[in-house]
């Protein structure tokens, strides 16, 4: 059945600048980490993928080692691009990345130009693409100097293979001698991805600082914590959630009874304020001005649906960031 998009996509959902750049990004963005490789339905990653268009999410977050298994995401993002969206590669913004590892031997990890530049390589042909939007540094090489880093990203700008650069998990330090180094060569960083959620603040020790100075966007992944900041576990562990399938990434350790205790409270807040738990998780992380996307997870069309109709509430008032606080804090 030939996909035809929902012609209103662009009315509800709103966009903001990537740093100081000229790019343009959803509120909310899909990121392809863990439901969309081998070990899921194609038609269901399908679904997600086309449902999340259709609501206005233009921006498509992939990595080399997204799937399981690693490279597979890309491959099914591929095929989904060339069966259903080939005729709007140009209203997406498509991002990969490259530095865990990937393959055997002293080439396939890290952050050497070797390795980004193979690795950039093969991701545009899993997915079929000529370019990228945005080349990732996936996460700080201690041994490989930034320059040599820095230089493949730049390199795979002005070669055509990516429109913008871009870094993840970059402490602050790192984040601007980075920025320096990409500025200097005239390929400026336009985005940085970092973990950040209420149960993971470390962005606030500079990091938030760092890219508004720098000029940087910020596009946070993990905003629901992989699942705590929703209801799936209010009430103990549901056999089709990630800790009932064995998520690598979510443990059963981590239902501390601290964890749910908290979870429960903000969910009485949420409730309150006639949102979800994971909507207000979203609303709470946009309070900062220098986040330009929340990049979220889907495993369900559901899941995208709840998350998008989430920014239509009003922001959090003062006495209810003070109660999160203080909940956070307990």
């Amino acid at each position: 059945m030939t996909y035809v998009p929902n012609p209103d996509r662009y009315s509800t959902m709103s966009y903001a600048r990537s740093g100081r750049s000229g790019l343009l990004l959803p509120r909310i963005a899909l990121g392809l980490w863990q439901n969309f490789g081998d070990l899921y339905t194609f038609a269901n990653s399908r679904s997600v993928v086309l449902k999340s268009f259709d609501l206005g999410i233009t921006h498509f977050d992939l990595a080399n080692n997204y799937g399981p298994p690693p490279g597979t995401a890309e491959t099914t993002f591929g095929r989904i691009l060339r069966d259903d969206l080939a005729a709007y590669r140009d209203e997406m913004i498509i991002s990969t990345k490259a530095g865990y590892y990937m393959w055997q031997g002293p080439y396939g990890d890290w952050g050497s130009r070797k390795y980004l530049t193979a690795s950039l390589d093969q991701s545009l042909k899993r997915m079929g693409l000529e370019y990228v939007d945005i080349f990732y540094h996936h996460r700080p090489d201690p041994n490989t100097p930034l320059e040599e880093t820095m230089g493949a990203l730049d390199h795979a700008v002005r070669s055509g293979k990516a429109l913008y650069a871009g870094i993840s998990n970059y402490q602050p330090a790192q984040t601007r001698e980075a920025a320096r180094i990409l500025r200097e060569l005239g390929t400026p960083c336009v985005i940085h991805q970092p973990a950040y959620n209420m149960f993971n603040r470390w962005v606030e020790g500079g990091l938030l600082t760092a890219v508004e100075e720098e000029g940087i966007g910020c596009i946070v992944f993990s905003p629901l914590a992989q699942g705590l900041l929703t209801n799936r576990y209010l009430n103990g562990t549901p056999p089709d959630s990630r800790i009932g399938q064995g998520s690598q990434f979510l443990k059963e350790s981590s239902l501390t009874e601290a964890n749910i205790g908290r979870a429960r409270k903000l969910n009485a807040i949420a409730e309150a304020r006639g949102q979800s738990l994971a909507q207000m998780a979203v609303t709470w992380i946009s309070r900062n001005p220098q986040i330009t996307t929340v990049l979220i997870g889907a495993s369900k069309t559901s899941q995208v649906e709840e998350l998008c109709a989430g920014l239509s509430h009003a922001a959090l008032t003062d006495e209810e960031l003070a109660q999160i606080e203080a909940i956070l804090a307990s």
